[in-house]
């Protein structure tokens, strides 16, 4: 497109010039042009490489070392500007994968990565714009088989699945960083086994969490057992101490203070001046009272 735009400023000169010649003078519609053919000479020569992006200047098939940043850069009005996104990209892939038993596994992965900005020529120019399904796409998958080659298909149940995810990313990592790809991360969103064998891992699972169970309730009645029985060893030292210490004065003593902190308690005096005690209740004493006769309110 700028070479065009340069052929018909180049045109429309020579047509300017040769008017110039054949009339001897130069009039104001001639400066304008020219003042307008320096103007979009100047405009062609301007690239604006947008935010996230670099540009890789190619003149006719020779591509420049040094890469566009983002915003407004001056040019050969004759050279074309490939753009080239720098920012994180996403790709998901679901591909079928060996597990170390011989057994294939439908995994869904996505891996996060960006372009080097430092080396987008280098992959313009030894690979070309759609460096993702030429270089990435082919790692991509030859790691994952790879890393679960490795690994038995239970794994992926357990707590080795971000370390089937890290394995993935070390392995692709190496394979692309030295293209000018950085990868940030490698994710795991689903698996899926064949229908029998996740039945069985899925049985296996649940018989080793019940037997941790039973492991659990176990050691909760041996600390309980263990509880009850230092119980009863107190309870009977303490029974020891005390029947070691009782006397009838001592009885007595308890049940004199026991009496004294019930309200309901009289002392009787005897002729021998110890106390005699009646325990009382209210209720049973209003029922004992008999009603006054007739006779005896007159």
């Amino acid at each position: 497109m700028p070479f065009l735009i340069i052929l018909v400023l180049g045109f429309i000169i020579g047509v300017v010039f040769a008017q110039t010649a054949r009339t001897g003078s130069i009039k104001p519609i001639v400066v304008s042009t020219i003042i307008g053919l320096v103007i979009g000479l100047t405009f062609s020569m301007v690239r604006i490489v947008p935010a996230g992006y670099v540009g890789v200047v190619d003149l006719f098939g020779k591509v420049s070392p040094r890469p566009l940043n983002s915003g407004v850069n001056f040019i050969n009005p004759f050279a074309r500007v490939i753009v080239l996104s720098v920012r994180t990209q996403e790709d998901k892939e679901t591909m079928n994968v060996p597990s170390k038993e011989g057994m294939n596994v439908a995994l869904d992965v996505s891996v996060l990565y960006r372009l080097d900005p430092g080396k987008a020529t280098e992959i313009y120019r030894t690979v070309g714009p759609e460096y993702q399904s030429v270089v990435l796409l082919p790692q991509y998958r030859a790691a994952a088989r790879g890393v679960t080659v490795a690994h038995e298909a239970k794994a992926l149940y357990t707590s080795e699945r971000e370390m089937l995810a890290q394995g993935i990313f070390d392995s692709l990592k190496n394979l692309v960083e030295g293209r000018g790809i950085i990868i940030e991360r490698v994710l795991l969103r689903a698996i899926t086994l064949p229908p029998t064998v996740s039945g069985a891992i899925e049985q296996k699972l649940k018989a080793e969490q019940e037997a941790e169970r039973m492991k659990f309730i176990l050691q909760k009645e041996t600390q309980e057992a263990e509880r009850k029985r230092i119980e009863a060893t107190g309870i009977r030292d303490a029974q020891e101490i005390i029947a070691q210490s009782l006397s009838p004065q001592y009885l007595h003593y308890l049940w004199i203070n026991t009496l004294n902190e019930n309200p309901n308690v009289i002392y009787v005096a005897t002729e021998a001046n110890m106390p005699l005690f009646r325990a009382i209740n209210p209720d049973d004493e209003l029922l004992r009272k008999k009603p006054i006769a007739p006779k005896e309110q007159k």
